[in-house]
């Protein structure tokens, strides 16, 4: 655990509270979180369904990652009390505010990556 009066601390901690695009990037950001939230545009998933969905997850990831979201207010967690337990994944009002951005991202990164496959410069 880093200190929290370190200068990279302050200076993370300033960019957070003045910057819109850190602070979305803070919630939304990371190797699993998109993939996570953009899979759930389609609708609501179990556990399981999310899991096979995303390919090189580890069950630990993909927990932790899903806690994260429910924390933040970006998706919500039932759990039915059944034999075997349901537990389902859906975005939230404000997860699907997302929703326009994800949708862009994926398109800009779709282009880049054709971009920079027929110029091997590029990036």
């Amino acid at each position: 655990m880093r200190k929290l009066t370190s200068t990279n601390a302050i200076n993370e901690a300033s960019l957070i509270r003045n910057c819109g695009v850190v602070y979305a990037l803070t919630l939304i950001g990371g190797r699993w979180k998109p993939t996570i939230l953009f899979g759930l545009l389609e609708g609501t998933m179990r556990y399981n369904q999310l899991r096979k969905s995303i390919p090189g997850i580890s069950e630990r990831m993909l927990a932790a990652q899903l806690r994260e979201l429910e924390k933040d207010g970006l998706i919500k967690r039932t759990v039915y009390a059944e034999v075997p337990q349901r537990v389902e994944y859906e975005l939230t009002p404000l997860g699907m505010t997302a929703a326009p951005l994800l949708q862009s991202m994926s398109e800009w990164g779709n282009r880049l990556r054709d971009y920079s496959s027929t110029n091997s410069h590029a990036l």
